[in-house]
């Protein structure tokens, strides 16, 4: 049956989520429109696709006993010279993503997964492009601020074009999927997935 290509997230709600896409590609970020805009909970993680239903299962487990809460974006930060990467900061809702996180790569669950760098909750706003626009990025961006409440968390799959789709979202606490969170400016990332 093969592999296939996880994440999961915390998409970030309209209008905020297309004008932090655009402002991404208007830095030259070519992955701009094939990621939605964000705060990781899973990273990229290549599973058996059989485990599917299993995963699907968990995070609906771990939606059920999550509540609502706050999220507010505020400023920016980066990750240089460690990883090429300028981000919007969060700056209220960071405990209870590293909580959701935790959950989510519990070692006794389906998708166990180390993780690169110590967990640190953000929006990417420019990643492995030039030195002067992600400058341009870090300045333009540092007086951003946004706030919502957060209710849910989504499944996405890397297609083989690179693009993240959603696969479903997970509501707190119901565990029910939902189809709350719409693609993004001019995402691809609701649409088919493209077969290899």
């Amino acid at each position: 049956m093969g592999t296939v290509t996880l994440g999961v997230s915390i998409a970030v709600p309209e209008p905020y989520g297309s004008l932090l896409q655009e402002r991404r590609a208007g830095f030259g970020d070519p992955a701009a429109h094939g990621i939605p805009t964000h705060v990781t909970l899973l990273p990229p993680t290549e599973v058996d696709a059989e485990r599917l239903p299993e995963i699907e299962a968990h995070l609906a487990s771990i939606a059920a006993l999550s509540r609502p809460f706050a999220m507010r974006l505020e400023g920016t930060g980066t990750f240089r010279p460690l990883s090429p990467v300028v981000f919007v900061q969060l700056v209220e809702g960071e405990t209870d993503c590293d909580q959701l996180q935790q959950r989510v790569r519990d070692e006794a669950g389906p998708v166990p997964r180390e993780l690169q760098f110590p967990y640190h909750p953000h929006v990417t706003v420019a990643h492995g492009i030039a030195e002067e626009a992600m400058d341009r990025a870090f300045e333009e961006l540092s007086g951003y601020a946004a706030e919502w409440t957060c209710r849910s968390f989504a499944l996405y799959e890397q297609g083989a074009d690179a693009v993240w789709r959603k696969l479903c979202d997970y509501e707190f606490g119901s565990g029910r999927t939902i189809s709350a969170v719409p693609a993004q400016g001019c995402s691809p990332v609701d649409a088919p997935a493209v077969s290899p």
